[in-house]
């Protein structure tokens, strides 16, 4: 398939403050949109697009761009761990062709750069070698250096451990249990490995039930901490993942309709009450399993 292709001026993205949860203070895309094609990425019905994979875009200038960017960040020193894929998944299988990841990567390695990677493809294992390198030399933020010890933090989304569903609402990535495995290689080769339990999806994989089924394989697979987060759900139009996601429940199960719109209401996610709830559900679990429920012990996070 032919891919569309565009040139960037810009695509090392400072945030505005260091994200709390993932440890990022830049975010890197080599790509428009994502083969995974996950019903209920947050990215559809933004100013990203439909994230369809038909209308993946590669942003050809990316290398040449970003070695600007990362020279001169690296330059006066202001080092951090930048996310690659935020908007797209670095190693969707247009990746194998493309390689823009692994360009990406060697660049990081060159200037130093932490790295955090959240992937749904087995495509990973690919660059293993390289990432142990940036994690050996990676420059970490000065606040970061004594507590976390790792230039790479690496990680695999599982929104529920049920194939049938994820089958349904995530047709281009690999099955929770193969993630899984990857996981717990990369966990093998020495690196600090995490699960993103996110989006937890309301009424169908937030009970303690099925929560222990996710955090309890986390464990097994070896990951170091596992972060959990619930689902946003944005836009009216057809491609938006509200609709998307509606329509799934249409053909999943139609009851749990009025249950999502009696907890959503107009708004993009759920409330704070519902939030906090499955906070305390998830660190109840993560305690029995002995797993950390952020990428730092509590005690010792910084921002």
């Amino acid at each position: 398939m032919m891919l569309g292709q565009k040139e960037v001026r810009s695509v090392l993205n400072k945030h505005k403050k260091r994200d709390s949860w993932f440890l990022t203070d830049y975010s890197v895309n080599p790509y428009e949109g994502c083969s995974c094609n996950c019903l209920y990425c947050y990215i559809r019905g933004s100013k990203y697009g439909e994230n369809m994979d038909t209308g993946i875009v590669v942003k050809s200038n990316v290398l040449a761009i970003l070695e600007k960017q990362l020279k001169s960040r690296a330059k006066k020193h202001q080092y951090g761990f930048v996310v690659v894929g935020s908007a797209t998944d670095a190693y969707m299988h247009h990746e194998e062709t493309w390689k823009l990841t692994e360009g990406v990567l060697k660049l990081m390695l060159k200037y130093r750069f932490p790295v955090f990677i959240s992937t749904k493809s087995t495509l990973i294992l690919r660059d293993a070698e390289l990432l142990k390198e940036i994690d050996k030399v990676a420059i970490l933020p000065s606040d970061l250096k004594e507590n976390l010890r790792h230039g790479v933090i690496l990680s695999v989304s599982v929104s529920t451990m049920n194939e049938e569903i994820t089958n349904s609402l995530e047709p281009g990535a690999s099955t929770p249990e193969r993630r899984l495995l990857i996981l717990q290689q990369l966990k093998h080769e020495g690196f600090l490995t995490g699960v993103n339990a996110i989006p937890v999806l309301p009424f169908i994989s937030d009970s303690e039930e099925e929560l222990e089924k996710i955090i309890s394989a986390a464990k097994q697979h070896g990951a170091d901490h596992i972060l959990v987060g619930g689902l946003t759900l944005f836009g009216n139009n057809a491609a938006d993942s509200k609709q998307l996601y509606l329509n799934f429940l249409k053909r999943y199960d139609p009851s749990l309709i009025p249950k999502y719109e009696k907890l959503y209401g107009v708004n993009n996610f759920p409330p704070m009450r519902y939030l906090n709830e499955l906070k305390l559900k998830a660190e109840k679990i993560c305690k029995k399993y002995k797993i950390r429920t952020s990428i730092l012990d509590q005690h010792v996070r910084t921002i």
